[in-house]
């Protein structure tokens, strides 16, 4: 069975924010970096750094939490892995789903680069839907 980095960093990132944990150490590869990046311009998180042990590379997320309260605590972030590799998922620009009416981003894949589905739908390409976040 062949392992999905993307789903990895997806949960990572979600069991994370569920047990209000401060950082989030990944493996880092072109792929992540390039979803994180767009994660940190879309504000989900206040930091990323750079991370080396040995010949491995990492990549520590500094999460961004809401101020503790008395009530239940509720996820503030929202993941959802759509395309995988056993079900390819793929999209023309006129067809990418919005998420909450615009307010959650869809991450693409496309012939230029990883992007969200706001600069996707300017450049006019589709792509592979990736995730959604909200």
């Amino acid at each position: 069975m062949g392992r999905d980095p993307i789903a990895d960093i997806i949960t990572s990132i979600r069991n994370a924010d569920m047990n209000r944990k401060g950082t989030v150490r990944i493996a880092s590869t072109n792929i992540t970096e390039n979803i994180i990046k767009i994660l940190l311009r879309e504000g989900f998180f206040e930091n990323v750094r750079k991370h080396q042990e040995g010949n491995k590379n990492f990549l520590v997320l500094t999460l961004r939490h809401r101020r503790r309260r008395k009530v239940p605590y509720r996820t503030s972030l929202n993941l959802k892995r759509i395309s995988r590799p056993g079900l390819r998922i793929y999209s023309n620009y006129q067809k990418i789903p919005r998420i909450l009416g615009g307010m959650g981003i869809v991450i693409l894949s496309t012939s230029r680069g990883i992007m969200t589905d706001r600069d996707a739908r300017l450049e006019r390409i589709g792509g592979e839907i990736l995730c959604y976040i909200w």
